[in-house]
């Protein structure tokens, strides 16, 4: 929608804050911007007025209520409702903050509660299967050998998918250790385990493509950055081959490898860093999923008592 002539201009800076000084994504930022255009529609149909920025300063609790509900009843999810009102609330702060207007009510309006959902990581037996059976599913040697690296780095350190594509030939690991880039451009260093250096090193040798060392790592057939949903295909049969859950996804490697780290001691706050979570309470989900596991083991053992 055409956003209202005196609020263009306040959003437009809003969104380029977004971009340059919070460092979010361009997804992040193309979805935020959706939020908002959604909300000003919602209001010239529900207020049945034009929109100012002033009067963005005299709605009411009842306004941003009424604008959740409506969104709850087109069908998205508690989870869904709970990123729009985040995308609004970040807006109204920018409005107090850069323009005057402020809004109190805002701040009163609560998210509906998001139903809990825990990481579902793999056993560490079929981690081991999955990377035996990547290279069995991924046709000519050099593709083969990419593959594995990929799944290797998702695994052995913890990388999301997009954080592993995004390395470039400079990145590749030449120690113990890989910098990696994380989300808002937060910069971690994570160890590297041998299997996962060696992993890299023999794609490195096999790759058709030499390449520059700001070029991309890891390629797809015609030498540009590899896609994600080529390596979410490579799991997609990997499943199949292996009679895995839809839940054996590409991001389920690394939960993987954070409860893994946790079952066998490792540090909370350690693994916090290795994951590049900015607040703990995303790490210690995985201790829930500790309990669950060992929950399930004893009820296996001792299904008489």
């Amino acid at each position: 929608m055409a956003r209202p002539s005196d609020l263009s201009d306040i959003t437009d800076h809003w969104l380029q804050y977004l971009a340059s000084e919070r460092r979010f994504s361009e997804h992040t930022v193309l979805a935020y911007s959706k939020d908002l255009d959604r909300f000003f529609d919602f209001l010239i149909h529900y207020r049945g007025e034009s929109l100012t920025a002033q009067l963005m300063g005299a709605l009411k609790v009842r306004d941003f209520r009424a604008f959740l509900a409506d969104l709850r009843s087109g069908g998205l999810s508690a989870r869904s409702v709970a990123r729009v009102l985040s995308s609004i609330k970040n807006f109204f702060a920018f409005l107090a903050r850069n323009e005057g207007i402020e809004n109190d009510a805002v701040a009163a309006v609560q998210a509906p509660k998001k139903p809990k959902k825990l990481p579902r990581p793999i056993s560490e037996n079929d981690a081991s299967r999955v990377l035996d059976t990547v290279s069995e599913l991924s046709g000519c040697d050099w593709i083969a050998s990419r593959n594995v690296a990929v799944i290797s780095l998702l695994y052995g350190c913890g990388l999301r998918i997009g954080e592993a594509l995004a390395l470039n030939r400079k990145d590749a690991p030449a120690g113990d250790s890989i910098r990696v880039l994380g989300k808002r451009q937060k910069e971690r260093i994570v160890p590297v385990l041998p299997f996962v250096r060696k992993a890299i090193e023999a794609y490195l040798e096999q790759s058709p493509y030499a390449g520059e060392p700001d070029d991309p790592l890891f390629v797809g057939v015609r030498g540009g950055r590899l896609d994600g949903r080529e390596i979410r295909a490579v799991m997609q049969k990997v499943r199949a081959a292996l009679s895995l859950p839809d839940t054996a996804t590409p991001h389920a490697l690394r939960h993987s490898f954070a409860s893994h780290l946790l079952a066998r001691g490792g540090d909370l706050r350690v693994i916090q860093e290795l994951l590049g979570h900015s607040d703990l309470k995303a790490t210690q989900v995985y201790t829930e999923v500790a309990g669950q596991q060992l929950k399930a083991v004893y009820n296996a053992a001792f299904k008489r008592a």
